[in-house]
């Protein structure tokens, strides 16, 4: 089967814990994703949703592995492109990496399908949500908003 994916890779001055509650904590997430956040009981099996500041539902799936504070599996699909969400579900995996004083955070995304839109939209987007929690956790200020919102 066809795959499109795509990866990042981070080395944030934190410890694995203050990632691990930035990426899981709506009230951390508000800060540095824009003003979206996440919702979900952080259980496999669970379902995960990520909201805009308004309550409606951007992205939803299921949390399909979990381990605190080193890894993190996402089943994701888009709610609110049609374009987007035609194309299925998306698996994102996190995975946190302490080296001394840093922590090196890789996120793959990737979908079973060639040329995937969806990836190209989260191409867009990871890398500002990033930069904005790397900023977030280094200097205690999230990135400003840039021109226009995330595409996830």
């Amino acid at each position: 089967m066809a795959n499109s994916s795509f990866v990042y890779v981070s080395y944030i001055r934190t410890t694995q814990q203050e990632l691990w509650d930035a990426l899981t904590k709506p009230e951390f997430q508000r800060r540095y994703w824009f003003g979206m956040h996440q919702e979900s009981d952080w259980k496999a099996g669970s379902p995960w949703a990520m909201k805009f500041g308004d309550g409606r539902t951007a992205d939803a799936g299921e949390v399909v592995e979990i381990d605190p504070p080193k890894r993190l599996v996402l089943k994701w699909r888009n709610e609110f492109r049609p374009e987007l969400k035609e194309e299925g579900f998306s698996r994102c995996v996190y995975d946190f990496e302490p080296d001394g004083d840093i922590v090196r955070l890789t996120i793959i995304h990737t979908i079973d399908r060639d040329a995937a839109k969806f990836i190209e939209a989260v191409a867009g987007g990871w890398p500002r949500v990033l930069s904005s929690l790397k900023s977030m956790l280094e200097t205690g200020e999230p990135m400003a908003r840039t021109h226009s919102a995330p595409q996830t």
